[in-house]
């Protein structure tokens, strides 16, 4: 089977993550970005990534819009004003705060899809294993590139909006507590930076993984209240 031709929009955190996961499994991607001398830097840095034109995006069987929610619904007007047409390329909607939908009932005669990473890039960039979430049901390659490099679920996109505003709470809430913690007890702030940085951010990981050590097991044994296998 002839493969299909995939363009990625958007050399920032995500682009960036994604791009370096894809390129550690050989899948090729097209690269846009309007500062020309940045794209040959950023893709000369992967040898399965390319530069591509504006013009040549409407060639692409797929276009991966990785940039942020203020600036897809722009980005698209403009290839259209240009005489870009997309009319055979299915779009990607990565943007978590701009629902699908908006951008389906802007360009209802565009094959537009949305597939949301949950997580943060830097996790992404670190170590792949990404979770994506989307409302259609992926197929073919375009389906293989995002399993390339993690796990599909499909689910609404406002679950993944809920999910991202829960976990932030808590995690602010957690380093809010922690440096006031650390200031009452007299503590520099040098250490509270750490325990933020290094130490919570360590422990919340082998937590998930069920790897934490004896002293972590015994402190969540003692908040729980029972007893930790």
């Amino acid at each position: 089977m002839q493969g299909i031709k995939v363009g990625l929009v958007g050399i920032g955190k995500l682009g960036t993550a994604l791009v370096r996961q894809w390129n550690q499994k050989s899948k090729a991607i097209g690269l846009y970005h309007p500062n020309t001398t940045k794209l040959e830097q950023f893709s000369s840095s992967y040898k399965n990534s390319y530069p591509v034109t504006k013009s040549e995006l409407g060639n692409l069987d797929v276009i991966i819009l990785a940039l942020s929610a203020s600036d897809i619904i722009p980005f698209i007007s403009n290839l259209l004003e240009e005489n870009i047409s997309l009319k055979n390329t299915q779009v990607v909607n990565m943007a978590t705060a701009l629902s699908t939908r908006d951008i389906q009932q802007k360009f209802p005669s565009l094959n537009v899809i949305g597939v949301k990473y949950m997580g943060h890039s830097r996790d992404l960039f670190e170590n792949g294993e990404a979770l994506f979430i989307s409302e259609t049901k992926l197929s073919g390659q375009i389906k293989g590139y995002f399993e390339s490099i993690g796990k599909i679920k499909n689910d609404s996109e406002e679950r993944l909006i809920q999910v991202n505003k829960l976990a932030t709470y808590y995690a602010a809430k957690a380093a809010i507590e922690i440096e006031s913690a650390f200031a009452e007890k007299g503590l520099s702030s040098e250490y509270a930076t750490r325990a933020l940085t290094s130490i919570a951010p360590e422990v919340i990981r082998s937590y998930s993984n069920g790897t934490l050590g004896h002293f972590a097991k015994e402190i969540v044994k003692e908040l729980k209240g029972s007893k930790v296998e």
